[in-house]
């Protein structure tokens, strides 16, 4: 059957304005969209496909131009905020986003790339083959590098080091985690979907047998028996955080380390203090866009792990904080 044209409506946006343009795409129009940004140039583009020209009225233009003047005047820049309709063919549509799905390098250690990548490895660079999913994350977003870069640099070489991956998605930290040597490792996640997508994205990289998934939510974390972790990734809402706190922490060893994400710039302070009211001690943090991630320690000495990107400096400034009677 022939096909008619499609029309693509996007618009060019800043990194730190992503989230609000695409919630003004979902305000404005009632079709499916989607977002990517472009780690190397800072800059997002929120794309709609229409079947019908039409679609785009007169009057949705005018709703979107005076959302993104609200946008401004809240402070955030929106950057070009050029908005464009192209024609384009439906061969076209299917496969072109596909360039936006580029390789993300870890470090030295770890290459992240889409299984139509034809990019060759480091040697030495274990690589995580992962399509994008409209639902669960991929390394493109700045928690979940966060995570990444936080697996890479907390591994000890030819050490056992179990980990914990907390609302597992798309399952890329689980399967980081096997590449990279962890073990042994569990996932959890509620969603049947998800564990469902990351069973099978675990079987495509090899390492099944090397993750247990389970379908369990983090309120059912043991608080006083269970299993302890060397690694945790916690990459959640600040409320389950602070909810789950004293289940996330008694999954944790005494010598291990804590990784929170999900967490925005305003809330961190809270679920820093929540943390450390725990027993746990700040290593590195750091802000991307809106949000603000953290890695904490659980014993008393960190000599033995390796120092991450910022590590540093973020104990050089704690341990100024602490004479200083900082927060």
């Amino acid at each position: 059957m022939k096909r008619g044209p499609l029309w693509r409506l996007s618009i060019s946006t800043s990194a730190e304005a992503e989230e609000a343009v695409v919630e003004l795409f979902g305000q404005v129009l009632n079709e499916p969209f989607c977002s990517y940004t472009d780690v190397r140039t800072g800059r997002a583009t929120v794309t709609a496909y229409l079947k019908n020209r039409n679609a785009w009225t007169r009057a949705r233009r005018e709703m979107l131009r005076a959302a993104l003047d609200q946008v401004r005047t809240c402070g955030l820049s929106v950057g070009a905020g050029r908005v464009r309709l192209t024609r384009i063919r439906w061969e076209d549509w299917s496969n072109s986003w596909k360039r936006h799905f580029r390789p993300i390098e870890i470090g030295r250690r770890l290459l992240v790339q889409p299984t139509w990548s034809r990019r060759r490895a480091r040697r030495g660079q274990a690589v995580v083959w992962l399509d994008p999913d409209f639902n669960f994350g991929t390394s493109h977003h700045p928690t979940t590098a966060y995570c990444l870069r936080q697996l890479v640099a907390r591994r000890a070489p030819e050490t056992p080091q179990s980990f914990l991956d907390l609302s597992t998605g798309s399952g890329i930290l689980a399967i980081a985690a096997a590449k990279l040597g962890y073990g042994p490792i569990d996932a959890l996640d509620l969603d049947p979907d998800a564990l469902r997508i990351a069973r099978n994205n675990a079987r495509r990289n090899s390492v099944a047998r090397q993750l247990r998934f389970l379908q369990r939510s983090v309120g059912k974390l043991s608080v006083r028996s269970g299993r302890r972790y060397g690694v945790i990734c916690a990459n959640l809402s600040t409320e389950l955080l602070l909810r789950e706190r004293k289940r996330i922490v008694a999954s944790l060893r005494h010598d291990g380390v804590l990784v929170l994400a999900g967490i925005l710039e305003p809330e961190f302070a809270h679920v820093r203090r929540a943390y450390e009211s725990a027993g746990l001690r700040l290593l590195a943090t750091r802000r991307e866009r809106e949000w603000r991630s953290g890695t904490f320690h659980s014993g008393t000495s960190i000599a033995r792990f390796p120092a991450g990107p910022l590590n540093g400096a973020a104990i050089r400034r704690q341990k100024v904080s602490s004479r200083t009677g900082g927060r």
